[in-house]
């Protein structure tokens, strides 16, 4: 993934502009596992969703696996979101009224390229993957919080995403179940060489990944390899 002099500001009225990210250059190599980091209102969560494609930069470019995203309309977006990147919330919004191994099958059934049987197997996969083999068929409700951001982790995983963004992907947890998420983007990291990154306000999490970009006032105040 590249940025090349993104600038994301926010129109607060005809004659008024908000600067969020005045302007960030940033190489992403394949494989890596990276934190973002900074205090409250300095664009960590702008700088991913720029990444994800889920916002647009006001200038500069976005590419990702070769290809620039930035004036992409939102019907190509969707189809590249769901393909190549898998994001996970802070909350994690799993559809309440289907089990683990449906709402981890959902990106697979958009994406229309597998066969059901395919598809539950794949999910099913994923599920023993991230440690839930023993709860495929329980609804998020019968879920602790911890299981249903694995849930999460898992439909993210699901079309085999190029890049793993994660917004406060723990922020909802407890110490141990968050440490449980990040031991598990550790290992999605070494064992698959999935690239994950993720916004954080954990110092110690932030310290486990392998590279961590600091954001002060939306730019780059320290990039440091770990």
């Amino acid at each position: 993934m590249r940025l090349v002099s993104v600038r994301k500001e926010l129109e607060l009225s005809r004659d008024i502009r908000q600067t969020i990210i005045p302007g960030i250059s940033l190489e992403i190599e394949e494989g890596e596992l990276i934190s973002v980091t900074g205090p409250s209102g300095s664009g960590k969560s702008t700088l991913l969703y720029l990444m994800g494609g889920l916002d647009k930069p006001t200038f500069g470019e976005v590419w990702l696996d070769g290809e620039n995203i930035t004036d992409r309309n939102e019907r190509e977006m969707t189809r590249i979101r769901n393909e190549k990147i898998g994001f996970i919330y802070q909350f994690h919004f799993l559809l309440p009224e289907f089990t683990a191994v449906e709402n981890v099958s959902m990106p697979m059934m958009i994406n229309a390229g597998r066969s059901k049987s395919a598809i539950r197997k794949r999910a099913e996969e994923l599920l023993d993957m991230v440690g839930l083999q023993d709860r495929r068929t329980y609804r998020p409700s019968q879920l602790s919080g911890g299981q249903q951001q694995r849930v999460a982790i898992a439909r993210a995983l699901a079309n085999e995403p190029k890049i793993v963004l994660g917004d406060e992907p723990t922020g909802n947890l407890d110490s141990r179940s968050g440490n449980q998420v990040y031991e598990l983007f550790e290992k999605l990291n070494r064992e698959l060489g999935q690239t994950v990154i993720f916004v954080t306000h954990d110092e110690d999490f932030a310290h486990r990944a392998r590279r961590r970009i600091h954001l002060v006032d939306g730019k780059i105040d320290s990039d440091t390899r770990l």
